[in-house]
């Protein structure tokens, strides 16, 4: 194989600690419980870990609040337990990420205590805060993405302080130095304990506009979001004040300086702006991230044209940088509800990862889409999403992709002794991994398969890519590494469709990866519904 730094090509399975796996019977997943289970995931095929934040926090967003960067939350276990999380993990060669959420914090942080007892203490400026305007109301428009105001009034300094999210998230202030300096020192402490990565929450929201210029309107028929919905009052804005500035380029450059002293530690990027595929190329330039990511394949559209057109121009744009894809993840609906309409045929979710794993980058991959899982239907009385909660019922939350990973037959699919924090659905319960084991041809075997196969298939790991001209719903592209081309078609429809392939010369099927695939004949290229073919061209 060829010599690559581990995280490009890497296919990274992210897990939701919450949902994963309760060692100690309080119904909410843990860091032992993950540590039980990593000899499952190194089973997968995959090459590293993402696992999201596990922090101390109030968990107001169910972790992404953090009121200490440096300790785990009792409620997932201790550093030791995390230590041992990590030895484990490097025992089964899997690298490991944490999230880091570098802005904001929890209300909770000392940080933060500290900055709202007055407008003169050491902290007074570590968080964004702006006096009222003559009326009383806040300084400008900006809103907040879980919706109303961005601004939260604290009587306690007469000001209010900026919060992009929850009002017990408020932003930090990266325009001082000091700030900056103590995040830095924070993700150190995780570098220094042997982390391989950060998968870097929000990266793009660091900086605000230090003028606090009020966001121009969006009209209604540009009011598309990626992870919000149309109607959220978020989407009636466009962006360019509050979040991705300037200044945070030069903020990325210091971050990736401070890696660099760790060899081939990385960071991965999410990022949602105005032009998130133009913002993943230029944070990914330089010497800044080396990876980024988009909400952009986690939408409802998943035509082939949809697709490609996502992929090249993004492609047209990232000349330095290495993207990372993801069909799924624990903010959206999980992608055979989305992308399938509830079809959870062993065959399409093999189809769906085949195809993201074949496209040119790294790809995040989300705990349960090995077994096929649908997006749960979560009652009202059930949810814990302060989002969903405040949008329902035209919009349910994030709950319905977060419900526990199924285990076994034991009671609650072997997740908790107990009730857990979300209730596991029983069609979840009908697919769990002792189920899937045992069925000849399920989703986990044929995911298990492929991820297997693809590490045998360079080109497919780190090739460039060229599209090829397909009818709907056919997407077809090329991966090319060293002389070597690898031809890759996925027929994302329910129906058969054939493909003239005679121009491109001579193909021979490759197999082994496990999955549903057409046939080659005369130059035309038969797919069954939602088969693949790969095959190397000369």
């Amino acid at each position: 194989m060829h010599k690559q730094p581990w995280w490009r090509g890497a296919v990274i399975y992210q897990i939701y600690p919450r949902s994963f796996l309760d060692t100690n019977g309080d119904g909410v997943g843990d860091l032992p419980g993950i540590v039980e289970r990593l000899d499952y995931v190194a089973g997968l095929g995959v090459e590293a870990i993402w696992i999201a934040p596990f922090f101390k926090s109030p968990m107001a967003d169910f972790g992404y609040d953090i009121a200490d960067y440096r300790d785990v939350d009792p409620l997932f276990g201790t550093l030791a337990d995390f230590d041992r999380l990590l030895a484990k993990a490097h025992s089964l060669g899997l690298k490991v990420m944490i999230d880091q959420v570098l802005s904001p914090t929890s209300s909770e942080h000392a940080w933060f205590q500290e900055s709202r007892a007055s407008r003169d203490n050491p902290k007074a400026d570590w968080y964004v805060w702006a006096d009222a305007r003559e009326d009383g109301t806040p300084p400008n428009n900006w809103l907040s993405l879980f919706g109303g105001c961005a601004w939260q009034w604290e009587p306690r300094r007469g000001q209010y302080y900026l919060h992009n999210f929850l009002t017990s998230q408020p932003d930090l202030n990266f325009h001082n130095p000091a700030v900056r300096t103590a995040i830095l020192d924070s993700v150190k402490f995780w570098l220094d304990r042997g982390v391989d990565g950060l998968r870097l929450d929000a990266i793009n929201f660091c900086f605000h506009d230090k003028l606090l210029r009020d966001n121009p309107p969006k009209p209604p028929h540009e009011r598309v979001g990626r992870g919000f919905s149309p109607d959220n009052p978020y989407a009636f804005q466009r962006h360019w004040y509050n979040n991705t500035q300037p200044e945070n380029l030069p903020f990325l450059e210091e971050l990736r300086a401070l890696l660099d002293k760790y060899g081939d530690a990385a960071a991965l990027g999410e990022i949602s702006s105005e032009d998130s595929l133009a913002t993943m190329a230029e944070y990914t330039s330089g010497k800044r991230l080396h990876l980024g990511y988009s909400f952009e394949l986690l939408t409802d559209d998943f035509s082939a044209a949809y697709i490609r057109g996502t992929v090249q121009r993004l492609e047209a744009q990232m000349t330095e940088g290495w993207p990372c894809w993801a069909i799924s993840n624990h903010d959206v609906e999980r992608v055979l509800s989305r992308w399938g309409n509830g079809d959870a045929s062993p065959q399409l979710a093999n189809l769906l990862t085949a195809m993201v794993c074949s496209l040119r980058g790294s790809v995040c991959v989300y705990q349960g889409e090995e077994l096929a899982l649908t997006e749960a239907d979560v009652p009202y009385e059930a949810l814990r999403d302060p989002y969903g909660i405040a949008f329902w019922p035209n919009f349910k939350g994030r709950d319905g992709c977060r419900t526990p990973m199924p285990w076994d037959d034991r009671l609650h699919a072997g997740f908790s002794s107990v009730a857990p924090w979300l209730p596991v659905p029983a069609d979840h319960a009908a697919r769990s991994v002792q189920h899937q084991e045992g069925a000849p041809h399920s989703a986990l075997k044929g995911f298990r398969s492929f991820m297997h196969w693809r590490r045998t298939q360079p080109a497919l790991c780190w090739g460039d890519i060229r599209f090829v001209d397909a009818p709907e719903p056919v997407l077809a592209f090329t991966r090319t590494l060293d002389g070597e081309t690898v031809f890759a078609a996925f027929n994302l429809g329910a129906q058969p469709a054939s493909l003239d392939v005679g121009s491109l010369g001579t193909l021979t099927a490759l197999d082994g990866h496990g999955l549903a695939a057409g046939s080659l004949a005369d130059g035309v290229l038969q797919l069954p519904a939602h088969a693949l073919m790969y095959a190397r061209i000369g």
